[in-house]
């Protein structure tokens, strides 16, 4: 079994050999036309193709054909019907008197290159080259985290891509406040970022092949803003609500205060509800002591902002009748003899 394996290596190489020297081809070297009168050799247009496709590779064989291969730079792939790749994806599609092809599945980068068909006839051997070139789809390899910085700060956004056209990379703020924020590069520089900067950021790497898209969030902070308080009159026994506003990243924490006296939670009766941006100072019987000037604080960890609001009394309005009858009642009849009786009785006593 030694000997025999030795044997078909020695064939092998022998064969390899052979097919060199019938067709003039070195290792390594393409096979360009040259005009040589002992050969008739063809190049081919070049082929294109994508990555994870099929490709055909075919020429035409002729009468009197003694030899025949298809070789990729100096390896052999099919010589005859024989395979000698040990590639699974190379396999003989057609060999025939007039045709000789091949096809490669699942194409990859490592494919590109030349493939040589070689024929031999009976008077001149004969090659015809091809050249193959694999397109590959963007695919973005690295890209910024999602990240978080002060309002202020400089920031640099980087996204690079590979793929075959080497792609073109882009960014762009996909907030609606984004118009005209956007680079044609892999590296997008904001200076002193602004709120108004924060969003999502798009990367898009784009080929004749696909594209490929990612995001990066990027968070701005900032110290809280509040909106000014607005007073509020509510009338003794009903029910009264102080509101406070705050703009903030991180969201803002609310305290409230009477004088200064911090109010918490459940305090005489006064609910505290807090709601994301908005804080909320319940009064359920609003009495006379309640009646004052309220300060609402808005605080995160970059600072604190604060309003004032009053809450004051208000009269309560009772509306007059304005019913009125036309007809005399009982009663006014009544009312008005015993008022004409008395007038005459102290006239007569006097």
């Amino acid at each position: 079994m030694r000997a025999f394996g030795h044997l078909g290596a020695w064939w092998r190489c022998a064969t390899l050999l052979s097919l060199r020297l019938m067709f003039f081809l070195p290792a390594g070297l393409p096979v360009r036309s040259q005009g040589d009168s002992q050969s008739d050799n063809k190049v081919m247009d070049n082929v294109t193709v994508r990555q994870g496709e099929t490709v055909f590779l075919s020429c035409a064989q002729g009468d009197f054909v003694t030899h025949t291969a298809w070789l990729n730079r100096s390896s052999i792939l099919y010589a005859g019907e024989d395979k000698w790749s040990v590639d699974p994806r190379v396999s003989l599609v057609t060999l025939n008197q007039e045709e000789f092809s091949i096809k490669i599945e699942n194409v990859d980068m490592t494919d590109e290159g030349q493939y040589i068909c070689a024929v031999q006839t009976s008077s001149k051997p004969r090659t015809t080259s091809v050249h193959i070139i694999v397109q590959v789809p963007p695919k973005i390899m690295s890209l910024s985290k999602d990240i978080v910085v002060n309002e202020g700060s400089n920031v640099t956004l980087m996204c690079s891509a590979s793929g075959k056209p080497e792609p073109s990379v882009t960014w762009k703020l996909l907030s609606p406040s984004g118009h005209g924020l956007s680079s044609d590069d892999e590296y997008l520089e904001i200076p002193a970022i602004t709120r108004q900067r924060a969003g999502m950021y798009e990367c898009t790497a784009v080929n004749e092949v696909s594209t490929d898209v990612q995001t990066v969030e990027l968070t701005v902070n900032y110290a809280p803003s509040v909106v000014e308080g607005k007073d509020v009159g509510v009338t003794l026994g009903q029910r009264g609500v102080l509101q406070c506003e705050a703009d903030a990243v991180p969201q803002a924490d609310f305290e409230w205060y009477r004088d200064d006296r911090r109010i918490f939670n459940g305090f005489d009766g006064i609910e505290i509800e807090d709601d994301g941006a908005l804080s909320k100072l319940t009064f359920f019987n609003v009495s006379e002591a309640d009646y004052g000037n309220y300060t609402c604080v808005a605080i995160n960890k970059l600072g604190a902002a604060n309003t004032s609001i009053v809450l004051y009394g208000e009269s309560k309005i009772i509306e007059p009748t304005t019913r009125c009858s036309t007809q005399p009642t009982a009663q006014w009849i009544f009312f008005s003899a015993c008022l004409i009786n008395i007038t005459i009785f102290i006239l007569t006593t006097k």
